[in-house]
């Protein structure tokens, strides 16, 4: 390790150099209120391997401070760059990696013409380039309610930068810092405070990184053009990063020509939290450039690059795929980019699904399974695993129907119902979240429950049950696997025109009522008319936003209200139902010569709101 320092202009620049000199060379710019140190757990990893150069930028660490305070502008930040260049005399490009306020530079370098022919590939870690900002906005928000929407979150995670720019109320937000931002680290980063990092003189830089704000951006600061570039560019998004939302950091997507997008399970000090994570794909990214072999796991990311297609080089896998909400969702994954394992007991309808999928230009494998097969549950997230890699998403979606008395649920049917809707979910939440976490780069688990999960029903004990059970799981498990990153969902849909009603087996009722209440069942769903199809966006919604429960349909909404602000109605309106229940049996009794009397009349169940 060698430290020495760089003149650029009024200012020098500290900079510490690891690693042997003939190596490829990798430039570690920190970001505000940082400094170098930032780099060091990353810098350590990468120094074995190549030449590391990080530097304080102006007036932080020991760098000096331009006389100046507005001295800050990205000309003079390319000018300290170019300095650290020169004076490291690369003979070939480096490979520069940016964070925060450093990626806002190095997209500046990349796209601008001062460092043309210097920079052989570029990483970026929570830092847009500034024209994709202005252009993200714009666009989003001419999208729509939901664009706008989006545009006002980022806004929120922004409003310090006003403060910022503010002449006095910025001094008292950085003095100020070092008291929170120790502790917001710990806490909210998962980033132990360790000698070095913070750094020491963290209220000093604080105040002067005031300058990054102040002279470029506000009024009469906007870039021009679009920001596009040949450079090839790894954009890492973390996916937890309390200051951008990961739609702003995806901006670079059709402006970069060579875009390779990674997800990365953490806020925005993913360095300091995960740097294991990050020195290996900024050396597998150095590596391809420099050898020109792309990984498999680099061509997944160049797929999730390409503009509009959100889900692009991403796995995802579906159970019970092969009809209703399944199928539809497995569709929705593919058509946003995603390859797909079409996976359900009935191989043929995963076939026609992954035909559909084919059909309309995706990538879709098909792959037999039960659910209710725990050998079988292994060897298909093996398959998986060493077929396709690990999944970054997992729907568990496959379940079946039960209607009748509990009292009339005898253990074959019980264990049916439960082995299927519940352990097929324990099965595919252990199996494929382990592979998650092992591999150490987050993921998605989502588990389809129902509205029948906190509505009270007559004749849906079983059911309701192991849905019941599926929320509960789903939640417990969300925080369970918090710290590896990776997020569980669990979706409610509601009445929902799928396939379930008709597959319904009835229990303690019978056949010409369990007909009956099949029939007008499936009549409801189909006036209904809420297709598979958007419970399958809400899922790619919530995936997108991480959200723990998804109630997607109207009732499924107003059930919900019910069981939280008033239960005794929940439970009134399931007396009501079961009442009805009991004088359709009645008068199918009478006009059934074949009926048999019973000593006490069982209650037939009330529709099934369908899930899969």
């Amino acid at each position: 390790m060698r430290d020495h320092r760089v003149r650029s202009g009024e200012v020098e620049l500290a900079v510490r150099e690891r690693g042997e000199g003939h190596r490829p060379t990798v430039v570690l710019v920190h970001g505000y209120p940082d400094t170098s140190a930032v780099w060091d757990e990353v810098a350590e990893r990468l120094a074995g391997r190549f030449r590391v150069i990080a530097y304080d930028v102006r007036g932080a660490g020991a760098s000096t401070t331009p006389d100046d305070p507005l001295d800050y502008g990205l000309d003079a930040l390319m000018g300290d760059l170019k300095a650290v260049l020169d004076a490291a005399g690369a003979a070939e490009p480096v490979h520069l990696v940016g964070h925060d306020w450093g990626s806002v530079q190095g997209w500046e370098a990349v796209t601008g013409s001062r460092l043309t022919g210097r920079i052989a590939s570029f990483t970026s870690i929570s830092g847009p380039a500034r024209q994709h900002v202005g252009l993200w906005t714009r666009e989003t928000a001419r999208s729509g309610p939901r664009g706008v929407a989006e545009v006002m979150g980022q806004a929120r995670r922004s409003a310090y930068m006003p403060v910022l720019r503010t002449p006095r109320a910025g001094e008292m937000l950085a003095r100020a810092m070092p008291m929170a931002f120790e502790r917001g680290m710990r806490l909210m980063e998962g980033a132990e405070p360790r000698p070095g990092h913070p750094a020491p003189t963290l209220s000093r830089d604080a105040i002067n990184g005031l300058g990054l704000y102040r002279a470029n951006m506000g009024r009469g600061k906007r870039p021009e053009g679009e920001g596009r570039t040949d450079v090839p560019v790894q954009l890492i998004v973390p996916t937890r990063d309390r200051y951008a939302t990961e739609g702003m950091l995806l901006s670079a997507r059709g402006r970069a020509s060579r875009l390779y997008v990674r997800r990365a399970p953490g806020g925005h000090w993913i360095a300091r939290s995960h740097p294991d994570l990050i020195a290996r794909w900024i050396g597998e990214f150095v590596d391809y450039v420099e050898s020109g072999e792309e990984t498999q796991e680099l061509t997944r990311a160049r797929a999730a690059g390409e503009a509009g297609k959100d889900f692009g080089g991403q796995l995802v896998v579906v159970t019970g795929a092969g009809s209703g909400i399944g199928s539809a969702t497995a569709q929705a994954f593919a058509k946003a980019g995603a390859r797909v394992v079409v996976a359900d007991i009935d191989e043929g309808a995963a076939k026609h699904t992954a035909d559909e999928i084919a059909a309309q230009g995706g990538d879709a494998q098909v792959y037999r399974v039960d659910v209710t097969d725990a050998d079988g549950m292994d060897r298909f997230a093996e398959y998986v695993r060493d077929t396709f890699g690990v999944p970054d998403v997992v729907v568990n979606n496959a379940g079946i129907g039960v209607g009748g008395p509990l009292l009339d649920t005898d253990e074959e049917v019980w264990g049916r119902i439960r082995s299927t809707n519940l352990d097929g979910v324990y099965r595919g939440c252990r199996l494929f979240g382990r592979q998650m976490v092992e591999r150490g780069e987050g993921g998605q688990l989502v588990n389809i429950a129902s509205m029948a999960a906190f509505t009270t029903s007559a004749g849906l004990s079983a059911y309701s049950a192991t849905k019941a059970a599926v929320l509960q799981l789903s939640e417990c498990l969300r925080v369970e696997l918090e710290p590896a990153g990776v997020g569980v969902t669990a979706i409610c849909p509601g009445v929902i025109n799928t396939p379930i009603v008709r597959n319904t087996q009835f229990v303690g009722v019978p056949p010409g009522v369990a007909d009956l209440v099949r029939r007008q069942a499936i009549r409801l769903f189909e006036r209904r008319g809420y297709p598979p199809e958007r419970v399958a966006d809400a899922i790619l919604r919530a995936v997108r936003n991480d959200r723990a429960v998804v109630v997607v349909s109207p009732e499924a909404r107003i059930g919900r209200t019910i069981a939280r602000i008033s239960p005794a109605t929940g439970r009134a309106l399931a007396r009501f139902g079961r009442m009805a229940g009991e004088r359709m049996q009645q008068q199918n009794g009478r006009g059934d010569p074949d009926a048999q009397p019973a000593a006490a009349p069982p209650t037939p169940p009330t529709p099934l709101p369908p899930t899969s």
